[in-house]
């Protein structure tokens, strides 16, 4: 959605309809916490850092941990996110910064003591942008918004900026500058958020990222396809994984059910990567003023849904 400076504002809702149960939504410490008590005690080990695997050539690989100890094992899935300790067994890839940043925010108890933001994000998220500014708040549990400012700038937007980001108030009047001219009712995020701004610049892996096949390894999620988070990366990390517990219980073997794991999932993420990192470009036109520089040429388009 783009507007030109003398375009009207205007406002989209996307509403579900009654009984509606194709997007549902669930806060991501809450999720990790219910597949975690339906493991028996003991499965996860915490406190062994993986610093790098080995695939051994028989079928087999070797784990390396940070104390310097090592395991081998039947299969070894790269499940360890962006900068995945894993994924060098398998490719050379490593992600890149995608030109953009989020800059992290959070409110608490907003029903009760930012009443009219609340109602402003509704029950799940709202988007509001102008150029390549764009301003994101999410609807959480316990009535908490999360929000982010993204904009595009260099990796060290706070260097260049002479930010430090422990200085709340600081970066507070820069966010607010880099959004001047926007709706107070959508500044209210950045004038009242609790806590301090944490900045979260995007990488994202080449695309396609694909690998060729090594007996006794694989990967999934981020590790496999760490791609611009508009909406997809933590729900193919699910539909990975089930494809792949799916193939281990219906396979004759570890390698054929990896082979026919590898065989759905990297078309998927390609294609996946692809509108993604498009998606990106059509949110966040790299043509259009960045962060630092102009302010003001554009009203933010919201939309809510």
């Amino acid at each position: 959605m783009r507007n030109s400076p003398r375009e009207t504002p205007f406002l989209q809702h996307e509403l579900p309809a009654d009984g509606d149960e194709d997007r549902p939504e669930i806060d991501r410490g809450q999720l990790r916490d219910v597949i975690l008590e339906s493991l028996t005690a003991g499965t996860v080990r915490w406190d062994r850092a993986v610093s790098g695997v080995t695939p051994l050539g028989d079928g087999t690989c070797r784990l390396h941990f940070g104390e310097g100890t090592t395991e081998d094992f039947d299969l070894v899935i790269g499940a360890d996110g962006a900068w995945s300790r894993v994924r060098p067994a398998l490719s050379d890839a490593t992600p890149n910064y995608t030109g953009v940043t989020f800059v992290e925010i959070g409110i608490d108890d907003v029903d009760v003591r930012h009443a009219d933001f609340a109602r402003l994000v509704g029950n799940g998220s709202m988007v509001a942008k102008a150029g390549a500014k764009v301003l994101f708040a999410q609807r959480n549990s316990n009535g908490h918004i999360r929000g982010y400012v993204a904009f595009r700038a260099p990796q060290d937007w706070q260097v260049t900026a002479g930010l430090d980001l422990d200085d709340t108030e600081a970066v507070r009047t820069h966010l607010l500058k880099t959004l001047d001219g926007w709706d107070e009712r959508l500044l209210h995020l950045l004038r009242h958020n609790d806590g301090g701004f944490i900045s979260r610049p995007l990488f994202a892996l080449p695309v396609p990222h694909t690998w060729e096949h090594v007996p006794g390894i694989t990967l999934l999620g981020d590790a496999a396809h760490l791609m611009p988070p508009l909406g997809l990366g933590a729900n193919l990390a699910m539909l990975d994984a089930t494809d792949l517990a799916t193939a281990l219980v219906t396979e004759p073997g570890v390698d054929d059910a990896v082979r026919a794991y590898e065989s759905i999932m990297l078309p998927r993420l390609a294609e996946a990567a692809r509108q993604c990192a498009q998606g990106l470009e059509n949110l966040m036109p790299p043509d259009e003023p960045q962060a630092g520089g102009a302010t003001g040429s554009h009203q933010p388009a919201l939309q809510q849904r």
